[in-house]
């Protein structure tokens, strides 16, 4: 009998009068605004303006909401169109069901549509948000807490995670696979940070160590779940999802090193033209002025009337108004 276990919440949905709030909605939601605000906070580093970030995720997250959802439907299909099962279930994304992998597939084209419109380089975007998003999947892995699913094979640890009797799952104490992910997934984002300040990552790479990263700890995961999934050559689907875009990933990294080295200079040219706008017309108006200044006026008076003076009368007070005069020092101050 185990005695130490994580509990599971008898009820995923807390009802504030007419409006359910899910605690797997909730997680989502939580988690975007996480990768969306941290997210800022690098691309404003990087040189960037405040809010492009947000004006992107306004394309990337529907798209990736229904990337996520179309994947989890098309790998789990029997969920939804087998006989005695409702299709119409396919849409009810807050019963849980989002494949990180459609999510970042069609996320990405919607990035793409909004860096696109705003004249950004794609790459640089996506590098800003790496952590952000690992930080977002071990908040929105939480959501399968309160779902009670995708915990992996039975187990008396610990740290067990206790599931109560259900539709598709039969009570005992499994391996909490959704804190193990969420865990991974903070550690993720870590060496992402770290990485990119100790290496200066850019054209993709810090994304691309993400994606590398999360695939590496996604594959054991995976492979301790014990829900439905299909199998090819003895592997879970998603076993050899995670394979494969890991592979893709690591040689993106190789290849990008080689063929373009460093970080991008401007990752939002608006930002780097306001900033020329501000910082550079003004000085050199200002120096063209002083130097007007000093060439015309100043001129004129050292050499006109301060040197008729000085020529006929060679005493202090002929000298004064020369120093006095002239207007270079105010101007370049």
């Amino acid at each position: 009998m185990n005695l130490a276990f994580i509990p599971s919440p008898s009820t995923g949905v807390i009802e504030l009068g007419p409006i359910p709030l899910r605690g797997y909605a909730f997680c989502i939601i939580i988690g975007v605004f996480v990768a969306v605000w941290f997210g800022n906070k690098r691309w404003i580093a990087r040189g960037g303006k405040a809010g492009t970030v947000a004006d992107i995720a306004v394309w990337a997250v529907p798209f990736g909401l229904v990337g996520g959802r179309l994947y989890h439907v098309i790998t789990d299909y029997q969920l939804y169109f087998s006989d005695g099962e409702d299709w119409v279930d396919a849409f009810k994304i807050w019963e849980g069901g989002l494949g990180i992998w459609g999510a970042i597939a069609l996320g990405a084209v919607g990035a793409w549509i909004g860096c696109r419109r705003r004249g950004i380089p794609l790459p640089a975007w996506a590098d800003a948000l790496a952590p952000g998003i690992a930080f977002a999947q071990a908040i929105g892995r939480w959501g399968n807490w309160f779902n009670q699913e995708l915990y992996g094979k039975p187990t008396d640890l610990p740290w067990a995670l206790k599931i109560s009797e259900g539709t598709n799952r039969v009570q005992g104490t499994y391996h909490p696979t959704f804190l193990y992910e969420s865990l991974w997934c903070v550690g993720v984002a870590l060496l992402v940070i770290w990485a990119d300040r100790r290496f200066k990552l850019g054209h993709g790479r810090a994304f691309a160590l993400y994606v590398a990263a999360y695939c590496a700890g996604r594959g054991w995961i995976e492979y301790m779940r014990v829900d439905e999934a299909h199998h090819v050559l003895g592997l879970r689907l998603n076993v050899w999802t995670a394979i494969v875009v890991f592979v893709l990933a690591v040689t993106y990294i190789v290849i990008s090193a080689k063929v373009r080295p460093g970080r991008e200079e401007i990752v939002e040219p608006a930002a780097e033209d306001a900033t020329g706008d501000g910082g550079k017309t003004g000085p050199t108006d200002g120096t063209d002025e002083s130097t007007d200044e000093a060439t015309g006026p100043a001129t004129d008076e050292a050499t006109g009337p301060a040197t008729d003076e000085a020529t006929e009368d060679s005493t202090p007070e002929a000298e004064a108004p020369e120093a006095d005069g002239s207007p270079q020092k105010a101007d370049r101050s």
